[in-house]
């Protein structure tokens, strides 16, 4: 005999399948079950689904697995989306099977005391908890059901927690940059080196593309501007290059097709690597994290009395500034700024060690 046959249920290799008009409104999904009445029992459920939802305007449940997967799913263009499955991941023991409707800042509790129990910064929770907060609201405005609904009537208000132990920058000597470098294999040790005279970020040090150079003839020198798409707030990123950075560039010239900064023909994902965090310990510096070196590029910008707009624009902080339209004397005037701090010749920059050590002498 062959298998018993249910209106509105296809068997699809072994699995019962939903193809059925359910007041007027064709339903197709998969119901993910080997057995017909497990199928039937699905089906069932749907139609009752869907007619509370006609009628009374009532949303089916949905677990907060479900929209985290679509949310996945939705925004794999997105430059933090593996950032994002992450902080998901780690949530899922928490809340994956909760009912969309059942996630608020009550039934987050217990991942965020895990997580301060497992010594997580508040920043990091607070990123998952952004994640969270995110899909909640999407849920609540966009996304819409077969029935035209919203997958949640409202979002709960997730506050995020108050950051109280933040690391504060460490921003680096010149004595302390002579003993890092020395230490760091020489590829890292030029990807550190323009970092530290361009302020990029860890992630545009290690994808800058030749493709983005600009030359600016007018001025006997070039410029890289970072598509939107690869930076972190957004925006445009200008690069603007002092003598230090355009002598990285000119001798990594040719090296690579594609890629300024490559270690044995590839690029590398990340500069926080086993060759950073071993030469950080040889140097007495294991506090110096990749990021500290854009913090004493801001830093010394600062104590050469370069003008607060001239900052934001070399370290390529949100400002609202179109960052394409530069002219040539405005170019000329960022990179005057950033020469100022083009090796020990930056005097003022001594101050911030006087500082730092009278700070650690109070304590």
């Amino acid at each position: 005999m062959g298998r018993r046959k249910t209106p509105g249920l296809i068997d699809r290799g072994g699995i019962w399948h939903i193809d059925k008009k359910i007041r007027g409104r064709r339903l197709c999904e998969s119901t993910g079950e080997h057995r017909l009445e497990k199928a039937e029992e699905y089906l069932g459920k749907r139609i009752e689904e869907i007619r509370k939802a006609l009628i009374y305007g009532e949303r089916p449940r949905r677990s907060f697995r479900q929209a985290a997967t679509k949310y996945l799913i939705d925004n794999q263009h997105k430059r933090s989306i593996d950032d994002d499955a992450l902080h998901l991941k780690q949530l899922d023991p928490f809340l994956g099977d909760l009912d969309l409707r059942s996630v608020h800042i009550g039934t987050l509790q217990p991942f965020i005391e895990m997580r301060r129990k497992a010594g997580i910064k508040t920043k990091s929770i607070n990123l998952a908890l952004g994640v969270v907060r995110h899909i909640l609201n999407i849920a609540a405005s966009e996304w819409l059901d077969d029935t035209g609904l919203t997958w949640l009537e409202h979002s709960p208000k997730i506050k995020l927690l108050k950051v109280t132990d933040a690391r504060k920058p460490y921003p680096l000597s010149w004595d302390e940059q002579t003993r890092l470098f020395k230490e760091l294999p020489d590829h890292l040790a030029r990807m550190a080196l323009f970092k530290v005279n361009t302020g990029c970020r860890e992630q545009e040090v290690c994808s800058l593309r030749w493709e983005w150079e600009i030359e600016v003839p007018e001025l006997n020198t070039s410029v890289f501007l970072i598509p939107e798409e690869r930076v972190k707030n957004g925006e445009e990123r200008l690069v603007v290059l002092n003598r230090v950075a355009k002598s990285i560039v000119e001798n990594r010239r040719g090296q690579n097709r594609m890629h300024v900064f490559t270690y044995c023909g590839r690029r590398l994902t990340k500069m926080n690597n086993s060759g950073w965090q071993t030469a950080r310990r040889k140097a007495g510096l294991s506090q110096v994290r990749v990021h500290d070196l854009k913090h004493t590029f801001g830093r010394r910008l600062r104590a050469a009395g370069v003008s607060f707009e001239d900052r934001q624009d070399l370290l390529g902080h949100r400002s609202g500034r179109i960052t394409s339209h530069y002219s040539a004397a405005e170019l000329a005037s960022l990179i005057e700024a950033a020469n100022q701090v083009v090796g020990e010749g930056s005097r003022k920059s001594p101050a911030l060690v006087v500082l730092k050590k009278k700070a650690a002498s109070a304590g």
